[in-house]
C-alpha cells in the first residue's frame, strides 16, 4: 500500500507578494510585447492565467506544468522553413504540480485554472486542451 505524500499548505501571503512583484516587473511587460500577453487573476477557489494567443489554433498550443512552473508554448508552422514559436514560463511560489490544473482555449484566449483546494497528480505533465 502506498503512503500519502505530506503536502505543504500554500502560504497565501507569499502568493500575494509574488503576484504584486510579478505585475510590477518590467520584464513581464517586455515578454507581453515580444512573446504573448499574459494576465494573472485570483479568485477564492483558483488562480487564473490568461494568455492572448489570437493567431494560434488550440492544436498549436501546449501547456506543461513542471514543479513550480507553468510553461505555455505556441508553435505555428505555415511552412517548414517559417516557424513561429513563442514560449512563456511563469514561476509560482508553490508547487503547481500539487494542485489541480485545467485549461481551455476559446476565441484566441487560453485560460489555465490552478485550484487552491483540489490536489493534483504531484508530477510534471502536459495539460490537455479540450
Amino acid at each position: 500500500m502506498k503512503s500519502k505524500k505530506n503536502l505543504q499548505p500554500i502560504d497565501f501571503d507569499l502568493v500575494e507578494k509574488w503576484l504584486e512583484n510579478y505585475c510590477l516587473d518590467p520584464l513581464t511587460s517586455q515578454d507581453d510585447l515580444t512573446q504573448f500577453r499574459i494576465d494573472l487573476y485570483e479568485t477564492d477557489q483558483e488562480w487564473i492565467v490568461e494568455a492572448l494567443l489570437n493567431e494560434y489554433n488550440s492544436s498549436d498550443i501546449k501547456v506543461f506544468i513542471e514543479d513550480n512552473k507553468l510553461v505555455i508554448t505556441a508553435v505555428k508552422s505555415s511552412t517548414p522553413s517559417n516557424e513561429l514559436k513563442k514560449v512563456r514560463t511563469i514561476q509560482f511560489p508553490f508547487q503547481v504540480i500539487n494542485q489541480k490544473v485545467m485549461a481551455h482555449y476559446i476565441n484566441g484566449i487560453l485560460e489555465v485554472l490552478i485550484s487552491k483546494s483540489e490536489k493534483g497528480l504531484g508530477k510534471n505533465c502536459y495539460i490537455t486542451l479540450p
